[in-house]
């Protein structure tokens, strides 16, 4: 669309608020899901495998966000986003029968797969009915969104299963569903003027399978063990497949505009440096609070709902700021929050207070969220029509692949540490967040435990703030104009 129909779009609060929606739809998902998770254990068994329930369906969502991102641009963006909808929905509908752990974590296998859809899609969908200097301003609802259901997500998944069925807990998803599909059919003006080709099947296999091994590798290298070589190879292989098959196709699953484009590109590695970043904080600040303080989980996700909250807020004036300023300065200050939040995690010690880690969160979010929407809307003003869906896609995949990235080297600093630091005991910091093995650790045994697993976890804070002193070279590469 131009920029003039775009400006010309009738209903386009309606068209917002069903983006608005589905993505609260997929953002509470994870949150409300974490809250029930102990009733549906109790119910169904299989403890063993319950981390397989949220990294199945993690794995299925950022394998499919970038292909879903393609066949919008091919397809179009209601025909693809209705179809991922209606798989999370059915999925979530199949969660809700599940008689054992095996079938739970197939049917969320299915519902990721939807959801690759949703976030992507309704991003797209913004950016094609408002104005490049409109796109800023909108974001800040968009990014209320997490906060919202940061808030809601445990709220109502507590209340649920303490007086309905843990089947609500995905049912709820439904009625959400449907009311967002129905309000862009009947709103949402989409053009007749995609190009009439074929997805590139070879390409997304290769990609399938070096982002289904990599990810795999990333989330379960503890149980996996010498394992993870083995799938840290095929993902090389097959992303080196990948990488030569895109050079040779006429119909790249990645156009080459992608990679020409100096902000497209810098725009990925920047969110591929706030979804590692960011969990320093997400996976790591509630063992501190919990271990190191002595913490309760209603306070350790307190403090994280910090973040949740300082994101909009910032994507918010974020968008203001870009008006006035340019994608530089904003991405640039952003930078600066998100360096400066993960720093002053550096600075917690074992008395420190729950405000000290709310407020670290606090600025860790404002830096994401400022960095996020800079990001994500210099990307999207210069992408054509064409390839905005798979731009706005690989924005959203980078974030959770650097979220994996992330995970994985932090949680091999931290287990290198507590394994040169406290050879003799096992599973230190389960021992000291369990309320009752800490009370039965004598006291010298259990300040040591507390000395160590801190000092271990300043070593992860430390790689956190490496990892987001990336974000402030990565700005400088976004242009100094602003939305126009």
């Amino acid at each position: 669309m131009s920029e003039t129909a775009q400006t010309q779009v009738a209903h386009r609060h309606w068209i917002l608020i069903a983006a608005m929606l589905a993505m609260f739809m997929a953002a509470i998902e994870v949150t409300i899901v974490a809250t029930a998770m102990p009733t549906i254990i109790a119910e169904l068994g299989g403890f063993s495998q319950f981390g397989w329930v949220f990294s199945i369906y993690l794995l299925t969502q950022a394998v499919s966000v970038p292909i879903y991102g393609r066949l919008a641009d091919l397809w179009g963006r209601k025909r693809v986003f209705f179809f991922g909808t209606s798989l999370f929905l059915a999925g979530s509908v199949l969660c809700g029968f599940s008689t054992n752990m095996g079938w739970l974590i197939l049917f969320r296998a299915l519902q990721g797969l939807g959801a690759g859809a949703i976030m992507p899609l309704t991003a797209t969908i913004i950016a094609d009915v408002y104005a490049p200097k409109e796109r800023a301003g909108i974001q800040g609802w968009l990014s209320s969104v997490w906060g919202v259901s940061a808030i809601v997500g445990p709220l109502t998944g507590a209340w649920l299963v303490q007086h309905f069925n843990w089947a609500l807990i995905f049912w709820v998803n439904v009625p959400i569903g449907i009311v967002s599909m129905l309000m862009l059919a009947r709103w949402f003006p989409e053009p007749d003027s995609h190009k009439k080709q074929k997805l590139n099947l070879a390409g997304s296999g290769w990609l399938m399978l070096s982002v289904t091994a990599l990810l795999t590798a990333l989330l379960q290298a503890e149980m996996l063990g010498y394992w993870v070589l083995a799938l840290l190879a095929v993902a090389a292989i097959a992303g080196y497949a990948l990488v030569r098959h895109e050079k040779r196709s006429g119909e790249p699953l990645f156009p080459l505009a992608l990679w020409r484009s100096r902000t497209i590109v810098a725009g990925n590695a920047g969110n591929l440096i706030i979804g590692a970043a960011m969990m320093g904080i997400s996976a790591f600040l509630p063992g501190w609070i919990q271990g190191v303080n002595g913490g309760t989980p209603l306070q350790a996700g307190s403090a994280l709902a910090m973040m949740s909250i300082g994101w909009p807020l910032a994507s918010t004036l974020s968008g203001k700021l870009m008006l006035r300023t340019s994608y530089r300065f904003t991405a640039q200050l952003g930078s600066l929050l998100l360096i400066l939040g993960t720093a002053m995690l550096l600075t917690l010690h074992s008395n420190s207070s729950l405000v000290h880690a709310g407020l670290s969160a606090f600025v860790i979010g404002t830096g994401m969220g400022m960095t996020s929407t800079t990001f994500l809307i210099a990307v999207q003003n210069s992408a054509e029509y064409s390839i905005r869906g798979i731009c706005t896609a690989s924005i959203m995949f980078s974030r959770m692949l650097g979220s994996a990235l992330g995970t994985a080297v932090m949680g091999a600093v931290l287990n290198y540490n507590l394994m040169r630091r406290l050879p003799e005991f096992k599973d230190p910091v389960q021992q000291i967040i369990s309320t009752s093995q800490r009370e039965a650790l004598p006291h010298a045994s259990l300040q040591h435990i507390i000395e160590q697993t801190a000092s271990s976890l300043h070593w992860v804070f430390a790689v956190s703030v490496v990892i987001a002193s990336g974000s402030m070279l990565v700005a400088r590469a976004i242009p100094s104009g602003r939305p126009e």
